[in-house]
């Protein structure tokens, strides 16, 4: 199964695709889609139109996408969450089913701690993806939501084969 994590943003949205085989994952690629200048209806087509072609490329079978946390400045919040909005809508448009994530969670599943520095996440994101090159720092969040999702999704398969098997006891 290939897991493709996604870090919102207006002008950098991070990805990053693994492959998670049981409980062992592997780094595949990771990237960053750059919006550009321009109009903010341009730069969300330009986001939307990278995206698609991150996943017709690396053709991942899960998503995931940080949520947007709420800062000072209401109108970059609101521009956040429309970059937030191309980054669950263009996994959702090729069928994908689509995770999200506080950021807090996304760290604790990665570092071990919520309040972990982005320092930390990138470091741990190269120990858990040995001799991975990655594109940048957005490309390091993406990867560790990625990480996170395929922790979330072990987690629940665990969970469904235990009831299977209380169900026929």
């Amino acid at each position: 199964m290939r897991v493709l994590g996604v870090d919102p943003g207006l002008r950098n949205m991070g990805w990053g695709v693994i492959a998670v085989e049981g409980s062992r994952i592997s780094h595949v690629a990771n990237g960053i889609c750059h919006s550009g200048d321009g109009t903010l209806a341009e730069r969300l087509v330009s986001l939307h139109d990278q995206l698609c072609a991150v996943i017709d490329r690396w053709e991942p079978d899960a998503a995931a996408v940080e949520e947007t946390f709420v800062n000072k400045d209401a109108t970059g919040t609101l521009k956040l969450g429309q970059a937030r909005a191309i980054a669950l809508l263009v996994p959702a448009q090729r069928g994908l089913a689509v995770g999200e994530y506080a950021p807090n969670a996304v760290k604790k599943a990665v570092v071990g701690v919520g309040h972990a520095a982005k320092e930390q996440v990138a470091h741990m994101v190269r120990l858990h993806l040995p001799g991975v090159t990655l594109a940048g720092a957005d490309a390091a969040d993406a990867l560790a939501i990625a990480i996170c999702h395929a922790h979330h999704l072990q987690s629940a398969g665990h969970l469904a084969r235990a009831l299977q098997r209380a169900g026929a006891a």
